[in-house]
């Protein structure tokens, strides 16, 4: 079969041939991909960077799709760490792991949409208790899974939603799905007083809005909780001591591994019909699985989810 087959960790995955996928357990079968979402995960899947990453190529990336099951069913499906990802024309999937779609969905909207509204979800509803009324800031909110994060952070009830990003021009776009307020990340002093920070940032940048808005607090014994998701800034923070102590600052991560893959699938079937129903603004940019190459690069500087399409 052909698919996007990755031989070397410094290059992008090449278009090409790959042995046809052999299911092997009890609730294994091999299904045809309609739509595989290029996600940074996938990237960093792909480069080796990922602290799942077992370096073992070559490899297939691909960590969830939209397909068609041997009874003629479309699903959504997460991965497995696995060498056989999405990024195929067959591949291998747990049904277990897995969703039966709506009749009509679409598949590009559904591959793009999941993985990045699916960050958010789950660390709201699986890895803090986030009671209605919150405040939420979102840092990286001008990024895919940022902007899905402000939507997400308001049909959970949230009372007020800071986006915080870099770009003015994303930022001006984002009042539109839910933000009741913007600001620039070297502004969050001004967003010293919320509940929940959901960070797709991290390294330096989210150290130094961390220290910025602890010190802006007017009440630091009232709890503030961290969620690191995204670290395109960076793998490290450096965090200052006095940042712990002085505060009542409870970070988390939200993940593989923190979460079990339990608990993400159980909420796959309401976060598909969400998405399904037009609960979330989606860009999405489909492109033929034969373009890998050029889509890699695109992906570096394109705000629209790529999608391929075997």
């Amino acid at each position: 079969m052909r698919a996007a087959v990755v031989t070397s960790f410094d290059s992008p995955p090449r278009y090409g041939e790959y042995p046809d996928p052999v299911a092997h357990g009890k609730d294994e079968v091999v299904v045809e991909v309609l739509a595989a979402g290029l996600h940074p995960r996938v990237r960093s899947q792909a480069d080796g960077s990922h602290y799942t990453s077992t370096d073992e190529l070559p490899l297939v990336p691909g960590v969830d799709a939209v397909v068609r099951d041997p009874k003629g069913r479309i699903r959504y499906t997460v991965m497995d760490d696995t060498t056989l990802g999405t990024m195929a024309e067959r591949t291998v999937i747990d049904l277990n792991r897995s969703v039966v779609l709506p009749h009509g969905i679409d598949p590009a909207l559904l591959a793009a949409a999941m993985n990045p509204v699916m960050s958010s979800w789950v660390a709201l509803r699986r890895r803090i208790d986030f009671p209605r009324k919150q405040r939420v800031l979102v840092l990286g909110a001008t990024g895919n899974a940022g902007r899905m994060a402000v939507q997400v952070a308001k049909r959970f009830g949230a009372a007020h939603v800071i986006a915080a990003g870099r770009d003015e021009a994303l930022l001006a776009q984002l009042p539109a799905l839910g933000a009741d307020q913007t600001c620039r990340v070297d502004q969050l002093a001004a967003a010293c007083d919320v509940d929940v920070v959901i960070d797709y940032v991290w390294g330096e940048p989210s150290a130094r809005a961390m220290v910025d808005m602890l010190t802006a607090r007017r009440d630091r014994g009232a709890p503030i909780t961290w969620i690191q998701i995204g670290s395109v800034a960076g793998p490290t923070a450096p965090i200052p001591s006095a940042a712990l102590r002085s505060a009542r600052l409870n970070i988390v991560g939200s993940g593989i591994g923190s979460v079990p893959g339990r608990d993400f699938v159980k909420e796959l079937p309401k976060l598909a019909s969400a998405i399904a129903g037009g609960a979330f603004d989606v860009r999405v940019r489909a492109l033929p699985l034969a373009d890998v190459e050029q889509a890699w690069t695109d992906a570096a500087t394109t705000r629209d989810r790529i999608v391929l399409l075997p």
